[in-house]
């Protein structure tokens, strides 16, 4: 499939089913499984440059949008960590063989943790399986750690009364809306209260002047991870996206260790 066109895995059923946008080209590998962050999309600066990157060293890539997301169906507000998990899954079964790097960023990192957990607790080996992870600001646990804990009084109110809140965003002239849904069910999948396995070398990008998720938080993390082959490059005047030109090449020499 190349890579300019654009393909939908149907995932669920029902009034739950929403058909999810995906990028693929074939090659060598390990492939790269691209996981974008909350309110981005495949078609970002880092997500546009690894898939340059890999069409340009002949390996293989699959991205795609979570439902809600970019080209995918559904909606923004009935996002969960654990839909948005089912579908990655799902891209990742139906795109993906052989050995895979999981490159994800910010809410990414999150579901590239939780996608490696999921392969390594099913019964029988997967087609394909994860080779090492590529993490860009991982916001692990985001909507209770960077979220929840972080709201005043009055948003947790207003998201009680309301079940929502439209969050002003840095990125856009338009808030974005947090669910209370968003909110308890990523309880459900939080990692940080005990040691993460993940089976394989980790690489994380922290931008120091991140106002999004604290270089604290990336610590915290590598202090969680079971694996000793982790390796955290701290950027001092980076910011949450990461994706300045000297901010790119860390990300595809990264990547290019495996």
């Amino acid at each position: 499939m190349n890579d300019n066109s654009v393909k939908f895995v149907e995932i669920g059923a029902g009034s739950e089913r929403r058909a999810i946008a995906i990028r693929t080209r074939g090659g060598a590998t390990p492939g790269l499984f691209w996981l974008s962050g909350y309110n981005s999309d495949m078609r970002g600066t880092k997500a546009e440059a690894l898939a340059r990157w890999a069409e340009e060293s002949a390996r293989a890539c699959v991205r795609f949008d979570y439902s809600g997301h970019g080209e995918s169906g559904g909606s923004f507000t009935d996002g969960t960590i654990g839909r948005w998990l089912a579908e990655s899954l799902a891209v990742f079964d139906a795109c993906c063989r052989g050995p895979q790097i999981l490159v994800g960023s910010s809410m990414g990192g999150w579901l590239a943790l939780l996608v490696a957990r999921a392969l390594r607790r099913r019964p029988q080996p997967p087609a394909a399986t994860v080779a090492g992870m590529v993490l860009v600001a991982p916001a692990v646990d985001f909507t209770e750690e960077l979220m929840w804990k972080r709201f005043s009084p009055e948003i947790k109110a207003e998201l009680a009364d309301k079940g929502f809140w439209a969050r002003p965003s840095a990125y856009s002239p338009e808030p974005y809306v947090v669910t209370r849904r968003l909110i308890e069910e990523g309880r459900d999948h939080l990692l940080l209260g005990g040691m993460i396995e993940t089976g394989c070398p980790v690489r994380i990008l922290q931008g120091v002047e991140d106002p999004d998720v604290p270089w604290r938080h990336a610590v915290e993390l590598v202090s969680r991870l079971a694996s000793d082959d982790v390796v955290l490059t701290l950027v001092k005047d980076g910011d949450h996206r990461l994706s300045r030109p000297e901010d790119i090449e860390r990300l595809i020499a990264a990547v290019a260790e495996f």
